[in-house]
């Protein structure tokens, strides 16, 4: 059982009479410490897919299950829970500390404020900028900001990470570093979808899949592992 999969979804969007397809018949499995990029040009529908397979917005046609479950029906027990949900913008109009920002989604499920803000700092320990935990938002770089939305998605230690241009608003240098963190944080365990309207976002993905006019390309599911049987392994080790 894959932890994501999204099973021949469409997504409509209608104003007044006219109907735009933004997301059509895509399907796409999703396993744990998977990072999964999906490259495509704006309106193309990459960030539509991932609202959908964050269970933000639900599609008119087919079923997005996460860990067996149906997402439409259990989101309000899996969204900001199980699956953490992110964009490098969300920062706008937020007032307050950065760690009490990281530390607010705890709050919300009622954890002490002592816990929580050890666990935001934790988080922000994680992300590499620990020195910004007592800073403002207009205090941060576009790299900064970056980091602070991960940090708030990952402090309920979700099993998906959903981000949606992670790289957005950042310096050319610092994008490296950045898509590195996502990959470690994959490589940890946790799966990770992303989207990038840039190639260089495609950088250390386990896939990278493009979407244009709503229709997903590339490999809907992860290539199946090499099996060796253990008798020949074993073998060719007493050969060498």
């Amino acid at each position: 059982m894959s932890l994501l999969s999204i099973e021949h979804v469409t997504k409509r969007y209608r104003r007044g009479r006219l109907e735009r397809v933004a997301v059509r018949d895509v399907s796409l499995d999703i396993e744990r410490g998977e990072l999964v990029a999906v490259w495509g040009a704006r309106f193309s529908g990459r960030s539509t897919l991932l609202r959908v397979a964050a269970g933000i917005e639900s599609p008119e046609e087919g079923i997005v299950s996460f860990e067996g479950r149906d997402l439409a029906r259990s989101r309000n027990k899996i969204l900001g829970r199980r699956i953490g949900y992110c964009q490098t913008s969300f920062s706008a109009g937020s007032r307050g500390l950065v760690v009490e920002q990281v530390a607010s989604g705890l709050l919300a499920q009622h954890e002490s404020p002592k816990q929580a803000w050890r666990r935001g700092q934790e988080m922000l320990f994680r992300v590499g900028i620990e020195s910004c935990a007592r800073l403002e938002y207009d205090e941060l770089d576009g790299a900064e900001l970056a980091r602070v939305a991960i940090a708030s998605a990952l402090v309920t230690v979700p099993a998906l990470l959903v981000i949606d241009e992670p790289t957005s608003g950042v310096d050319l240098l610092q994008r490296d570093p950045l898509l590195a963190l996502l990959r470690s944080i994959a490589d940890e365990g946790t799966a990770v979808l992303m989207s990038t309207g840039d190639a260089q976002g495609l950088s250390g993905a386990d896939r990278a899949l493009t979407i244009d006019n709503g229709e997903l390309q590339g490999e809907p599911e992860p290539a199946a592992a090499h099996v060796v049987p253990l008798r020949r392994a074993e073998s060719g080790a007493r050969r060498r």
